[in-house]
This record gives C-alpha cells, structure tokens and sequence, in this order.
C-alpha cells in the first residue's frame, strides 16, 4: 500500500551554514507496486488513448518522400535536446551534430561544446532505448542502469543508488525537499517490479507508457540523470508494444512547455493507500489526461514537422535539378547514385564529411567527394571547415527547421504568432 516512511536525518555539523547543519524528520514516498495493480480508468480517458494511438499510426505511415527513418532521427534529435532542456543543458543542434559526427570521424574533435558532447550522448541513449532495448526478449534493470551509463558517462555513480535523494531543498538535508523518493533499501524490488511491468502487455501501449515513467520517476533510482532516462523509457515501452517503431515522438519539448502541469500530473500520481481506493483511482487519472494530452500535441506536432520535411525534401530536389540542368546533366540523377541516396539521408544526418559518406553509402572516397561537391553547388549542402585537413557539410535548412520548431513548442499554443515563448530558445535563422 502506498505511504510515507518517516525517517530521521542526522545533524550535519561540517555544513556551512546553521539551516543546513540542522537534523529532523522527513518522509519519504514508497509507491504501490505495479504487477497485479487494477488499472480502472474513465472512459474518457481510455478514448483519449485510442485517439493518441490512432494519430501515431498515421504518423507511421506519413507519405514523406524522404523517408521514415529520416524523420525518426530528425525528431530524436529534437527530443535529445529537448529532453536536456529540461536538466538546464543549453547547447544548438548544430554542435549537438557536430558532437554526434565527432563520435563516427576520427577526423572530427572540435566545433562543440562539453555540454553538446553531453546532448549527444543523450541522442545516443534515446537511441539505444529505440534499438537494444526494444530488441531484447525481455528488460532487466541491468538494461535500465546500462542507458543510465550511456547517459551520463562521465556520473561518478553508476548503478542502483545505494543512498537517499530528494527534489528541491536545499543540497545537506531534505527537510525542506518537495519530494523524497523511497529509502535506497526500497529502490531494487521497486525496479524489479518495474521493468516485469514493461515486459507485460497488460494496459495500451499509451497507458504503459504513462505509468512507467511517472513510477520511475517515483523511484529515482540513480543519484542523477533520472529525468533523461525516465523520458527515454517512454520511446522503449511505445517502440516494444510496436506502436512507434521508427519515429521518436517530441513528448520532452511539449512536457518542458507544459512544466507546471507535467510536475502537478506527477504529484497527483502519489496518492497515499490502496490502488483500488477512489483516490487511488483519481490520482492515477490526473497523471494520464496529462500524458495522453501531452502525447496527443507531440503526435500533432510531429505531424507538422513530417509536412516540412517533404516540403523542404521536394525544394531539395529541384533546386538539385535546376543546378544539374544548367550544367547540361540529365535533371534527375541515376536512381540509387550516390548523390541520390546523400541528398535523402540528409534529414538524418545534417552534418557529414567525405569519410562519414563513405560509410554510410559504401561508396570510394572520390565517389562521397563528388557527391557532396555537386550538393554544395546546388546550395543544399555549405561546406564548413571543422579541422585542418577535415571539410564539414552542413545541411543548414534542417538545423534552421530545428530551430523554428523549438520556437514553436516553447509557447503555450504551439505558435509564436499566438504567445511567445515562455522560455529561453534560440533565435529566428537568419534568411
């Protein structure tokens, strides 16, 4: 049943000042397992699911001539750096691409910052919550500590924590915290019943997805990182129950517009007693019309972001058949040529240079060079010098799409034109 432990903090005489020296009681929440929970839910709120399912599916099958794939790494990396947003990480997709390119070219170790090295590594964590974990028989918590370490590779503590954290408050005690997870003793059965909850299928897939990232943020079982792994935990449960299984829904940009309502939805979720109560029930409630609604807009959203991707993908291409033309070539290159296949893959990997084409097209170096010459002529790729003897090219329309995009999601009615941003974003590309 779920309850407050009370627990007594000791006297810290080495903290700096009086209030944090100061020792007394504080409570710490241990939730109602999930396994055997009786999940009752209005049948407004079981509508609302459907309807959010329904509108992925027809994400799934958007006609983007470019590709699905594209799109699903264009809105992971929108949802990495989103997601980092939220943990106070500032850093533009550009480095974040960068960083990213730096991790497949040994040629590539300059141009980004420590903290879009960081972002990145959280592209690759979402990533890995997209492809390991979704291809595993079955979850274990080893695979859950194991994001957390690809998360965060640099956290000094890896592994289930072994001592008590708290949310707000001041950093000696959490007397004064808004929120005190379980006792460390609690963390391991709480995950064991976790991830045995993943492996089932017993609620829809948007309802699953809801529980296990309110739950373990719950628990917060690591000393740091939890909210980056709790969101990427969302993308691994949809992409298990085969409902997004190549596209990365942006929940992170509309929860971090949403904040206040994300941490009430959360709050409201800690309901003390049985889960069969009313109050139980009506926690539990409060937590999914926040999710199911926040879903809903990044399902809309992403709609819109596949709309301008085919946009810009079909602008692409004439401008590529304009530039062919006027140097007397057939418009439309050779179907599956190399300058072909570079031009598609673009939304998925804006920044490239002649090795990483190599790889990604095994193709000879004089055939990547020549590819990405005839784009930059044709002003969809802009060649940038990121080391001495290395030539970046950077796709700057999709970084200027990313940047309108989180302009877009940072008001309150998803436009600018209605309310600004009601955060910090970056500024308009310039024309």
């Amino acid at each position: 049943m779920a309850d407050y432990l009370e627990a007594s903090w000791p006297v810290a005489w080495d903290a700096p000042g009086k209030r944090d020296r100061r020792g007394g009681i504080y409570r710490a929440y241990v939730p109602d397992r999930l396994l055997g929970r009786q999940v009752a839910m209005p049948p407004e709120i079981a509508e609302a699911a459907a309807e959010a399912e329904r509108l992925v599916r027809l994400l799934i099958a958007h006609p983007a001539s470019h590709g699905v794939d594209g799109l699903a790494r264009f809105l992971l990396r929108s949802e990495a750096i989103a997601s980092s947003r939220i943990e106070g990480l500032q850093v533009s997709p550009q480095q974040v691409a960068l960083a990213e390119l730096a991790g497949s070219d040994a040629g590539v170790s300059h141009g980004f910052t420590a903290t879009a090295r960081l972002v990145a590594n959280n592209v690759t964590a979402l990533r890995r919550a997209v492809t390991d974990l979704v291809g595993a028989d079955v979850l274990s918590v080893a695979h859950i500590v194991d994001l957390h370490r690809v998360l965060l590779p640099d956290e000094r503590q890896h592994g289930l924590r072994q001592v008590q954290n708290w949310i707000g408050g001041g950093q000696w005690h959490p007397l004064d915290a808004e929120f005190v997870p379980p006792p460390p003793e609690q963390v391991a059965p709480l995950m064991d019943d976790l991830v045995a909850f993943m492996n089932g299928a017993h609620h829809a897939p948007i309802v699953q997805a809801a529980i296990v990232h309110a739950q373990f943020e719950t628990i917060h079982p690591f000393t740091d990182g939890n909210g980056r792994v709790g969101r990427a935990l969302i993308h691994t449960v949809l992409a298990r129950r085969g409902l997004t299984p190549n596209a990365i829904l942006p929940i992170s940009l509309v929860l971090l517009t949403q904040s206040d309502r994300y941490v009430a939805g959360l709050t409201a979720y800690r309901y003390v007693g049985a889960p069969s109560t009313v109050e139980a029930r009506s926690a539990l409630g409060s937590w999914l019309r926040v999710f199911i609604a926040a879903a809903t807009t990044a399902v809309e959203q992403a709609k819109e972001f596949a709309d301008a991707l085919t946009e810009l993908h079909d602008e692409w291409c004439e401008r590529h058949y304009a530039f062919r033309r006027s140097q007397g070539l057939r418009a439309v290159p050779r179907a599956g040529s190399a300058v072909e296949r570079l031009r598609d893959l673009l939304p998925a990997v804006p920044v490239v240079t002649a090795r990483t084409v190599e790889r990604l097209l095994s193709v000879t170096h004089p055939a990547a060079r020549q590819a990405l010459e005839e784009l930059a002529k044709a002003r969809i790729l802009h060649p940038k010098q990121v080391e001495r003897n290395t030539t970046g090219y950077l796709a700057r329309e999709i970084f200027d799409l990313l940047t309108m995009t989180e302009r877009r999601l940072a008001s309150t009615r998803w436009d600018t034109r209605d309310t600004p941003p009601n955060r910090a974003v970056p500024a308009r590309p310039q024309k």
